[in-house]
């Protein structure tokens, strides 16, 4: 069985369709419960939708485990759900770092947690993380959330590390996407040379990791050379490259009217600084929800 966190809409919902055609069973968990029920309908047999906060770490475990009652053992985890703000660091809003750390690091390290109890004792899952290229470069217009992306690179190579010390058979990996034409991507600036990339590629690369257990997935993967490269150029030149092809504009360029409905929604999820949705149903058998109990 695969987990997928943020399954309602964007890259986790295209990865729900691509595990699915390859013929997987696929649990969507995400904060609109509602719509991951409605997206599994919508995929057919073989998928369900359930609720989930993954900031908290009772809400993950309840996810993983109403899915695995109905859809079998935990067999491969992707850590999508995640959510950015963009503007200048030295304006943005305590409540929207919070929300950035809290799912889009947090979430992260809970469920890999969770995951690993459950696949180390039979020594098989694999774990993937969607990351960004951000989390390599660090973006401006992005800080926060290049920095909880760096975070999740840095945790899925510890862990690495870790499972080749417990001489583990459970393999860890983490995709590299540029930017994607979702709902998070509403409006960013466009880099020369580059393109908005679909979310069906990112599902792709995902399932190219599992299938080859790759352990960084760029998307797209001539990325990784660009990448390389600039390793091999003095700061100066580096930078200088950045600003010619653009690549320093794709979020400090953001169009804000763009994302005005991306940013209402946001809003809306975390109402107080909470998030607000998944704690309202609890999950029942065939991805049913039920009222919470007393």
């Amino acid at each position: 069985m695969v987990a997928i966190t943020g399954g309602a809409r964007g890259i986790g919902l295209a990865t729900a369709a691509v595990l699915l055609g390859a013929g997987m069973k696929v649990a969507l968990g995400d904060l609109d419960s509602d719509r991951a029920q409605q997206a599994a309908a919508e995929l057919g047999a073989g998928a369900i939708g359930l609720p989930l906060d993954v900031t908290d770490s009772g809400s993950f475990a309840g996810f993983l485990d109403a899915a695995a009652q109905v859809l079998g053992p935990l067999s491969v985890l992707v850590n999508n759900a995640g959510i950015m703000h963009v503007g200048r660091f030295v304006d943005e809003d305590e409540a929207q770092t919070r929300r950035m750390v809290e799912t889009n690091l947090i979430g992260v390290i809970l469920g890999t947690r969770l995951a690993l109890q459950a696949m180390m004792p039979r020594n098989a899952g694999h774990i993937i993380n969607i990351a960004s290229q951000a989390g390599r470069y660090g973006a401006p217009g992005g800080a926060t959330y290049s920095a909880t992306k760096h975070a999740v690179v840095g945790l899925t190579e510890a862990v690495r590390g870790e499972l080749q010390l417990a001489r583990s058979a459970v393999q860890i990996s983490y995709v590299l996407p540029f930017a994607v034409q979702t709902e998070l991507g509403a409006g960013l600036g466009r880099a020369r040379g580059m393109r908005m990339l679909q979310p069906e590629e990112v599902a792709d690369a995902v399932l190219l990791a599992l299938r080859r257990s790759l352990v960084d997935v760029w998307v797209p993967r001539s990325a990784k050379r660009t990448h390389l490269l600039g390793q091999l150029l003095p700061r100066r030149l580096a930078e200088a490259s950045a600003r010619a092809m653009k690549a320093n504009l794709v979020l400090a360029g953001a169009d804000p009217d763009a994302r005005a409905e991306y940013e209402r929604r946001i809003a809306l999820e975390y109402r107080d600084g909470e998030p607000s949705g998944a704690q309202q149903r609890l999950p029942g058998p065939q991805g049913a929800a039920l009222p919470p109990s007393d």
